[in-house]
């Protein structure tokens, strides 16, 4: 038999190894059965959410259900570890006298030695071992400045891999058809595995968010159909949909970041030649993603909880523990703030403008270790990736490549009045503020005052002082 390795690319849809795999499998008149090995230790120590855990669990049922309408068995186990995942998937090649492993690598330093480490048992059984790239729009290492090194800033990046995405353009893989030829092969296997998939990792529901089927059927087509012309506008208002909100599904390998941009180039054709279009805001995104992606790919010791610039490895950090609970429990005394923490805990999603916000506020008004704030949504949030959770809160503590400047600190009743001026959002996870004025709902604490109420609690921080202090603990490493 020959085996497709499912772990970050729970997709049928431009799936590269899973078309390498079928394709070979027809080739040689050989059985393809497939395998997903969850590793909850591994999860717990990599700080995984319990509700991406049990996203990605309805995701697996899905893609075992649809290989099976492909004559294809997912074999299903459980492993405490890379070390003990390795181990059963070497037992599952025996058992199975497979001839040959494929896999789409996966970009993380841990998962990356795993492969290393596999690949040599492979070759000591004389099985062969074969690794895709499935996770962004163009190759990793293939956009470089003329020095053939990676940029650190954002924009020449942006500019460089529009012009390799112009004259090379990218390649989707036709897996869907690969997988129509296996099936008319008539080759099948005969595995008999349980139809239901139970992960033992600890999950969350995550119902509230559909399944790929849904999003690629009705949300996707919506999205560029009514949102996107509007991207640039609404973005920043968490209050309305004005999102894709498809990052949980990229997050998982559910859904190809390079199929997205197909269609988007589909949906507008001179989309890549012409970046002041509204549709292009959101391309830009994407490649974002990809350049956050490079960045861990060319500076691996990034997954090891680095500064991206070392001048701010001397940055003694206070780590306030009353400080960081506060931020936590959404109980700061800044409404955006507070309502943000709020939406992160009770939905395990974040708009992307709250982000910033929070990252900014945790770290420059309170002086708390970026990692200490990456952790923390790393175990909220469903959509959680750690080149992307990485690079945004290097850039807002101003430790990373193309931050935010350490001096530049949001002033968050400011950006709660542009960004939520009527206070929707506000009085949507505060409702102890919905009878404030839109004036007085951004920073209440001078109308409680005058009330006399205590329905909201002081402000843990005052906005002029911290900035002055960030300023002087950051000049510290300059």
């Amino acid at each position: 038999m020959i085996l497709y390795w499912l772990r970050t690319d729970v997709r049928i849809d431009d799936n590269p190894a899973l078309e390498a795999a079928a394709r070979l499998a027809v080739g040689k008149g050989e059985p393809l059965v497939a395998a997903f090995i969850e590793t909850p230790e591994q999860w717990q120590q990599h700080d995984r959410s319990a509700i991406q855990i049990d996203f990605l669990q309805r995701h697996v049922q899905l893609i075992a259900d649809k290989l099976n309408e492909f004559n294809i068995s997912l074999i299903f186990k459980t492993a405490k570890d890379f070390k003990h995942q390795l181990e059963l998937c070497l037992d599952i090649c025996k058992q199975h006298d497979i001839t040959h492993v494929f896999v789409n690598s996966e970009l993380e330093i841990n998962e990356v030695d795993r492969d290393k480490a596999f690949e040599t048992l492979l070759n000591q059984q004389d099985i062969e071992f074969s690794s895709y790239e499935a996770d962004v729009v163009l190759p990793k290492g293939q956009v470089l400045n003329k020095q053939h090194e990676m940029y650190r800033v954002f924009t020449p990046f942006k500019r460089e891999w529009l012009s390799v995405a112009i004259n090379q353009g990218f390649q989707l893989a036709d897996s869907k058809q690969a997988l129509t030829d296996y099936y008319q092969s008539k080759l099948k296997t005969q595995i008999n595995e349980p139809t239901n998939i139970e992960f033992t990792a600890q999950k969350v529901d995550s119902s509230q968010w559909p399944l790929i089927t849904n999003v690629k059927n009705e949300l996707i087509p919506d999205f560029y159909e009514r949102i996107i012309v509007r991207y640039p506008d609404d973005r920043d208002i968490p209050s309305i949909e004005g999102t894709s909100k498809l990052s949980p599904y990229l997050a998982i390998g559910a859904l190809s970041a390079r199929r997205l941009v197909s269609q988007l180039i589909h949906t507008v054709p001179n989309i890549l030649d012409n970046t002041s279009i509204p549709e292009f805001s959101w391309l830009n995104q994407l490649i974002w993603r990809d350049f956050y992606r490079n960045l861990l790919f060319h500076y691996p010791n990034l997954c090891k909880h680095n500064n991206f610039n070392s001048k701010y490895d001397g940055l003694d950090w206070p780590n306030n523990g009353f400080l960081f609970k506060a931020w936590k429990e959404g109980k700061t005394g800044y409404p955006i703030v507070d309502a943000a923490m709020r939406q992160l805990v009770q939905t395990g999603w974040m708009h992307n403008r709250l982000r910033m916000i929070v990252a900014s506020f945790l770290t420059k008004h309170l002086l708390i270790d970026w990692r200490l704030g990456e952790q923390f949504f790393a175990q909220h949030l469903i959509d959680v990736d750690l080149a992307n959770n990485n690079g945004g809160w290097q850039w807002a503590a101003g430790t990373g490549c193309d931050a935010q400047p350490y001096f530049r600190i949001f002033n968050p009743i400011t950006q709660s009045q542009r960004f939520d001026p009527e206070g929707n959002f506000l009085r949507s996870y505060l409702p102890e503020l919905k009878n404030f004025s839109n004036k007085d709902i951004h920073f209440p604490h001078k109308a409680i005052k005058t009330e006399k109420l205590k329905v909201y609690w002081p402000a843990i921080v005052d906005h002029k002082t911290a900035r002055e202090n960030a300023l002087d603990f950051y000049k510290r490493s300059e």
